[in-house]
């Protein structure tokens, strides 16, 4: 049974840093595409942040050079490192893992297992 659980998660004032963990058990997460997404109220679910199976990292323009995706594949955890975070970051943050699916590792579509989310919220 594959399970991810998000964690890491709070509030904090703009400018702040946050690193959220997604721990995966029951499949390696080293060749698969892993990527973070967020949801913010009224919004639809957008990616943030994936490393697709090669290793490539991807980000969505609003947080290049404030957040940055890695993996400990030996622990099968995942790591975002968000900084410099706004307002506009705030949302329930979920990771996410390919199995079966494929294609680009942005895209919500594209991904069989999700985490239950972790809620980042970013005060002026």
């Amino acid at each position: 049974q594959v399970q991810l659980a998000e964690s890491g998660g709070g509030s904090v004032q703009a400018g702040g840093s946050l690193r959220l963990s997604c721990t995966v058990s029951g499949h390696s997460i080293s060749r698969s595409s892993v990527g973070w997404f967020r949801q913010g109220p009224g919004k639809e679910r957008e990616g943030v942040a994936c490393a697709d199976s090669a290793g490539f990292t991807s980000y969505r323009d609003s947080v290049k050079g404030r957040f940055s995706i890695s993996e400990d594949n030996a622990k099968s955890i995942l790591y975002l490192q968000m900084n410099a975070l706004n307002p506009e970051d705030t949302a329930m943050y979920y990771c996410a893992l390919q199995s079966f699916r494929a294609g680009p590792c942005l895209s919500v579509a594209n991904y069989d297992y999700w985490g239950q989310g972790t809620q980042v919220t970013v005060s002026s």
